[in-house]
């Protein structure tokens, strides 16, 4: 185990579950800070500073990019997403999920015999979670005020879609150039 980063990793996950985030920011805000910290800041650290999950977890990376896409876009289909909201039971699958189809991604994806493929993977991450994230910006009304029972709140909503942009397009973007860097430089092109 690699300390420097699995205890950040781990710190992120306490943080997120332990700070009243709802009552520090708009709803959805919140939601999607926990949400870009498990998928894209706290499963990579737990990754790297876990390696042993590299050989455990040998899922092809565009395969677990898929998973990551159904999952993702799956919590955030209105009812799905009041039910995270809402639901005790629905927040802890809710966040057990985010937390699983990150690390599957990140494993992965950082796997060192694939690394072409790993940028594939991240690569296509970044621009499914860019797509949502635009989308979530762009609603021109709030997408889950009448599902979860709240007043609308159009501008905490965008506030969510402006967090997953500023979170998820770089981190998956810069680590799948990062990746195909390695690639290329490993057949000797760079």
């Amino acid at each position: 185990m690699k300390a420097l980063f699995l205890l950040p990793g781990l710190a992120l996950l306490a943080a997120i579950w332990l700070v009243p985030l709802n009552s520090l920011m708009p709803l959805f805000a919140a939601h999607m800070l926990r949400h870009m910290t498990l998928v894209a800041l706290a499963a990579p650290l737990i990754v790297l500073g876990w390696p042993a999950l590299l050989r455990h977890v040998p899922v092809p990376p565009l395969l677990a990019a898929a998973v990551e896409f159904v999952v993702v876009w799956g919590w955030h289909l209105p009812q799905a997403h009041g039910l995270g909201r809402t639901e005790a039971s629905g927040f802890a699958a809710e966040q057990a999920s985010f937390l699983a189809v990150g690390l599957l991604v990140w494993a992965g994806c950082l796997r060192p015999d694939r690394p072409l493929a790993g940028a594939g993977g991240l690569l296509l991450t970044s621009m499914h979670m860019t797509l949502l994230g635009a989308l979530i910006v762009l609603a021109p009304r709030d997408l889950y005020a009448a599902i979860c029972g709240t007043a609308p709140d159009l501008a905490g909503q965008q506030v969510g879609g402006m967090l997953m942009l500023a979170i998820g397009t770089p981190v998956y973007l810069v680590a799948g150039l990062m990746l195909t860097g390695q690639a290329l430089q490993d057949r000797g092109m760079a």
